[in-house]
């Protein structure tokens, strides 16, 4: 099972940006999909963004025009791309494979704040 580890979470200020990696021990197109979640503390886990492996993106609404998703198969990387930061965008994000069998990330904590 391809492996996915996600890292550069951080403290940020409003109005800040952050990239967010989500490394695959294995061939990213080994899914049809991969997406980023974030879960908030004492709420669900939402899906943020998503990538197909033809290259099609949807976003959920509260991130679309600041974040982006994106990947590099040369590296079996997918990104984040977080922009114009808000604190309601502080959680736990995490990377998610989907295929025959899902693979998670561990997840990396993002918290904005001033």
């Amino acid at each position: 099972q391809v492996q996915l580890v996600e890292s550069g979470g951080g403290l940020v200020q409003p109005g800040g940006s952050l990239r967010l990696s989500c490394a695959a021990s294995g061939s990213i197109f080994t899914f049809y999909a991969m997406g980023w979640y974030r879960q908030a503390p004492g709420k669900q886990r939402d899906l943020v963004a998503r990538i197909t492996s033809g290259g099609s993106t949807n976003y959920a609404d509260s991130v679309k025009g600041r974040f982006t998703i994106s990947r590099d198969s040369t590296k079996n990387t997918m990104y984040l791309q977080m922009n114009s930061l808000v604190p309601e965008d502080t959680a736990v994000y995490y990377c998610k494979g989907s295929g025959t069998l899902d693979s998670w990330g561990q997840g990396t904590q993002v918290t904005v704040s001033s």
